[in-house]
């Protein structure tokens, strides 16, 4: 979760409809790969981290944002978790840029940061909001600086240095919903207005029923080339 919207789920962000989707579609992208110790750069929370730790072999995870107030360490389970402002991918196996790349102007140089100081066999996974037809108040909320077709993450994945190993949309099941409220919300927009996000808690039949509309979605998710909310792209140094 992005620092700025921590607080809007309360402690109901492991439940939430759109977190546990897309740690599930996070754990489709490792399938077949053994990671040990992971990267989480801009982490937030953390809470990506937290899903591999608990549900794979990974032993710690690294969760690097600027915006923490301080270094710190805590426990997932028996397994160490250490949140800090700055570090460096050359002991990780495994590198996550969860939802960072929209964020900085420079999309290619900060990912290439991150390849340059990994070691070769490293698996990076990024994921990034898709088109940006989508472009909403929620975005500005976020200082975002663009969202993103697969074809425009493939570039950037490539040249930064990576060779990919696949790309795919998520969250095509609730494209038509979002998109319509999106639309809508432009035409209902107060000029001068803050920017609010999108991000909620829900009713518990509104959250299972789109959980399960994702759930159904993920035995393709691998093979969607054609659209979704959310742009996933898994690579490796070579």
């Amino acid at each position: 979760m992005d620092l700025k919207e921590v607080g809007q789920l309360g402690t109901t962000q492991d439940a939430h409809w759109y977190y546990a989707s897309k740690g599930r579609a996070l754990l489709q992208c490792i399938a077949g790969h053994e990671a040990h110790h992971i990267l989480d750069v801009g982490a937030g929370t953390g809470f990506f981290s937290k899903v591999l730790l608990r549900e794979t072999a990974a032993e710690s995870a690294t969760c690097l944002d600027p915006g923490y107030p301080a270094d710190w360490s805590e426990q997932c389970g028996t397994k160490p978790v250490s949140f800090q402002r700055r570090g460096s991918a050359a002991d990780a196996d495994l590198v996550l840029l969860m939802d960072v790349l929209e964020h900085v102007d420079d999309d290619v140089a900060l990912l290439g940061d991150y390849v340059v100081q990994a070691a070769p066999g490293t698996r990076f996974i990024v994921s990034v909001p898709a088109f940006s037809w989508l472009w909403s108040q929620h975005d500005e909320f976020l200082k975002h600086r663009r969202r993103y077709t697969l074809a425009a993450l493939r570039r950037v994945v490539t040249a930064s240095g990576l060779t990919l190993v696949t790309g795919f949309y998520f969250f095509a099941a609730i494209l038509p919903a979002v998109a319509a409220q999106r639309m809508l919300g432009r035409f209902r927009a107060k000029e001068g207005a803050p920017p609010t996000s999108d991000l909620r808690s829900h009713h518990p039949l509104t959250n299972r029923l789109l959980l399960s509309l994702c759930r159904a979605e993920s035995v393709v998710t691998r093979h969607n080339r054609a659209g979704g909310l959310t742009v996933f792209c898994v690579a490796e140094k070579h």
